[in-house]
């Protein structure tokens, strides 16, 4: 059965053609909104470890659910720009006229789209250990081995992707600490040190969450294989690219591409992995703040 909520932050509007968008609402009710694109296997909890900081600068952080993924509704055969008009909406209804935009990994095309599509209501945009467009030659075939594989699944064998996707799910939310270790094993030393050394919550239950029904984390995996509907090079907001230097899931020269790609991009790197941001949240939220 859905739910409506899940925590006293999670918040949910009927769009104008009657789909549920589902959002968590972090930080600073006040402050100035910084909306949040979610990464892979996640949804708007990606982001409820920076709630704390959000908060102490200043920050308003909205995070929604993309369609079919925690609480909001499937459309099949979706875009990065069919997002940015959801999110548009969305500003629309919570009278946000100024905001910035983030996105990591999955995410980050997601976070350009918005820097595309409402470029005259964004300040700036962070893109966060995030991928050059899959259509591109040799992109897709530098991905980690598991994203290939969930991509291609869920383009060829949706059902059994559906399957597997729920498994996962269920597990996360029945044994989060198994959930977590199994995860860190699969990552980088840097990332494991991000995600075991965080409330063990925080990690299962952002994906648990996100993976519920199954059909949403499958059009996810499609999605972001699908034209971007731009190319970097349309971007005309102030963009920063931030990349941790021990990521083991991005290849380094994705960052700078997308860097050199943006006109007037900054290329940001630190130390940490895919989960760097947890390691600077404040300065990436902080940047975002930044006159443009």
């Amino acid at each position: 059965m859905r739910r409506d909520h899940v925590g006293p932050l999670d918040c949910v509007i009927r769009l104008r053609d009657g789909r549920r968008l589902g959002f968590a609402d972090y930080g600073d009710p006040a402050g100035f909104v910084v909306v949040n694109a979610h990464g892979g296997l996640a949804g708007r909890l990606d982001v409820s470890a920076a709630s704390a900081v959000a908060r102490d600068a200043g920050i308003r952080l909205i995070s929604p659910d993309r369609p079919g993924i925690g609480l909001s509704d499937q459309v099949p055969g979706r875009t990065p720009l069919d997002w940015a008009r959801d999110v548009g909406e969305l500003a629309d209804r919570l009278e946000v006229d100024r905001m910035s935009a983030m996105g990591w990994s999955m995410g980050g095309q997601y976070a350009a789209a918005l820097g595309f599509a409402l470029a005259q209501r964004l300040n700036r945009v962070a893109i966060i250990a995030g991928a050059l467009p899959l259509t591109e030659d040799g992109v897709f075939d530098r991905l980690p081995a598991m994203d290939r594989v969930f991509t291609r699944l869920s383009q060829r064998a949706a059902p059994v992707a559906r399957v597997v996707f729920q498994a996962m799910g269920v597990t996360a939310r029945t044994a989060p600490r198994l959930f977590t270790r199994v995860s860190a094993r699969g990552l980088g030393r840097a990332d494991a040190e991000v995600i075991l050394g965080e409330p063990v919550a925080n990690f299962a239950a952002m994906t648990g969450e996100a993976l519920r029904g199954g059909r949403g984390m499958v059009e996810d995996y499609r999605a972001w294989a699908r034209p971007w509907g731009f190319g970097p090079e349309d971007l005309t907001v102030p963009v920063d690219v931030w990349y941790g230097d021990d990521d083991e899931l991005v290849p380094s020269a994705w960052p700078r591409e997308l860097a050199r790609r943006i006109p007037g991009a900054r290329l940001h790197t630190r130390p940490g992995g895919h989960f760097m941001a947890h390691l600077y949240y404040r300065e990436i939220l902080e940047s975002l703040t930044a006159p443009a």
